[in-house]
């Protein structure tokens, strides 16, 4: 089948402003959106700028709006968005970040916000002679989902509270700070609380639930926000936070 690619276009060095460029492909239905663009680059335009890593949804490097929708170049397939012969797609960058070039974005202020809340264990305890510190079965299911996330930005992008509000952490962030709060391990939410316990933090959150339905893993994103402000009211004894 045929189908066009309508992308967004965008060098700095030579453009005020983003435009669009069609490309018409030849694909198979179970061809992925990223077979699309590699096509594109290497046989009719190589000046096409976009992100590619691992290509088998784990790094996260090729997110990027397809028909209006925050998915992964590498786990869309063709039949997936259309099964129309002749049928236009449009690809654009992430939302919430500067454009570089064309489907790449500066993700600097996003992993900023990422590293922000310190997404990373902080033992209760010093490590036992074996060297290991065990978790239940229960214990570990508390953080398992929270572990999926690969930092693709989707859930940033898509974020309906970041259009007002430029400075709120994001749901990734928030995610990665929930992998700890809740790791029996760690130090928990103390650490963290004057990070996530602020109105740019989780109390921005707004529950429109688009990071989770735009997640390529799954994650129950909004769930675990929730979790945490539940954990931070309980934590200063059920007053009511601002």
């Amino acid at each position: 089948m045929r189908i066009t690619l309508d992308i967004q276009r965008f060098n700095p060095e030579i453009d005020r402003e983003p435009r669009r460029q069609s490309f018409d492909v030849v694909v198979e239905p179970t061809d992925r959106i990223l077979d699309a663009l590699i096509h594109i680059s290497r046989y009719e335009d190589g000046s096409l700028a976009y992100r590619k890593s691992c290509a088998h949804g784990v790094c996260g490097s090729d997110a990027m709006r397809i028909n209006g929708k925050e998915r992964l170049a590498c786990k869309t397939l063709i039949q997936d968005i259309t099964d129309i012969d002749g049928d236009v797609i449009a690809l654009d960058p992430l939302k919430h970040m500067a454009i570089q070039k064309d489907l790449m974005v500066d993700q600097s202020a996003f992993l900023a916000k990422f590293r922000a809340v310190k997404p990373y264990l902080m033992p209760k305890e010093k490590a036992p002679a074996s060297g290991e510190f065990h978790q239940s079965v229960e214990r570990r299911a508390l953080i398992d989902d929270a572990t999926k996330c690969i930092s693709c930005a989707a859930c940033y992008s898509a974020c309906p509270v970041l259009d007002g509000n430029p400075g709120f952490v994001g749901p990734a962030a928030l995610v990665a700070a929930a992998r700890f709060i809740f790791d029996s391990r760690d130090k928990g939410l103390t650490p963290r609380m004057e990070i996530v316990d602020q109105p740019n933090a989780v109390w921005a959150c707004e529950n429109h639930f688009e990071c989770t339905v735009v997640c390529p893993r799954g994650i129950k994103i909004t769930k675990l926000i929730n979790l945490t402000k539940k954990t931070i009211k309980e934590i200063k004894g059920g007053e009511t936070v601002a």
